[in-house]
């Protein structure tokens, strides 16, 4: 129990890591949004390939990953990188979780799946609240990074589902980001004349990409066997609030009150969501 809150906290802190990194590395303009994603990926890959190659036992050479999750995997980190270029650490990371939960919940419905009252509340609630998020005024982030990352939270939430009946977690997410590659050579193409690259800027993209992304995923999938699906969607809804933490202490920001009351209303209605079918199905009788 006590290992299984060590992974779980020590992977949440990482997926908070990536917003903050990120915002730190483009908000001050130390490098820019197509070479910070080049070099988190590329990092992500090596560490992630490392990791595999050292794991005791026999790999499983069957689990290549796929390309359509290595597409939503480039395409969530690329929007995610234009998408902090204008938005607040703990917004982007808001917006990414919220949208990441939305869309899984909407993928069951078009599966077919009936959705509880309860639910329904729920999603309501949380659409509410981006829609008071992004109302005109002083303190509405921009229209184009809450796009950027709600793109980024509709194809995190793809390769989330591509994911989820894996049975080699760990080598299909390292071959996911080796087939990013080809991907990463082919938007350097396009973007390499507007490379802009400082020292500060590297060594973020790369412990975003080596230590939070690499080492993070991995260590939630340590943590995952031992938590119900349940608990794993709860659990993420922690990451705004870190990823908030670290925008006050690294990056020098502020709370806002419409953040604070767009993010409990999004964050509560999925919440809501996610445990409210099974709370009222237990008291039923």
């Amino acid at each position: 129990m006590i290992k299984t809150l060590a992974y779980t906290t020590l992977a949440l802190i990482a997926f908070a890591g990536n917003s903050v990194l990120c915002r730190m590395a483009l908000g001050e303009q130390t490098i820019d949004a197509a070479s910070f994603t080049h070099i988190r990926l590329l990092s992500g890959a090596v560490v992630l390939f490392l990791i595999l190659k050292s794991k005791p036992g026999k790999t499983n050479n069957s689990s290549t990953g796929s390309w359509f999750a290595a597409i939503t995997l480039f395409v969530y980190a690329l929007s995610f990188s234009y998408a902090y270029i204008t938005l607040d650490t703990a917004t982007g990371a808001l917006i990414l979780f919220g949208v990441v939960q939305i869309t899984m919940v909407v993928y069951t419905v078009t599966k077919g799946k009936r959705l509880h009252l309860s639910e329904w509340i729920g999603v309501s609630f949380a659409l509410c609240g981006f829609i008071y998020l992004v109302l005109p005024g002083l303190t509405t982030p921009s229209l184009s990074g809450f796009l950027l990352m709600t793109l980024s939270g509709i194809a995190w939430g793809m390769y989330t589902l591509i994911g989820r009946g894996s049975t080699h977690p760990l080598e299909e997410t390292t071959f996911n980001f080796v087939r990013t590659i080809p991907l990463i050579i082919l938007l350097g193409v396009f973007t390499i004349t507007n490379a802009q690259l400082s020292n500060q800027g590297i060594i973020l993209a790369i412990l975003s990409g080596a230590i939070a992304s690499g080492i993070g995923y991995t260590i939630w999938y340590m943590a995952l066997p031992a938590l119900s699906a349940t608990q794993a969607g709860v659990v993420q809804l922690l990451v705004p609030v870190f990823a908030a933490i670290g925008g006050i202490f690294f990056v020098g920001e502020q709370l806002s009150l419409r953040l604070l009351l767009a993010g409990s209303m999004i964050l509560g209605g999925i919440l809501v969501v996610i445990i409210g079918k099974q709370y009222f199905l237990q008291h039923r009788h």
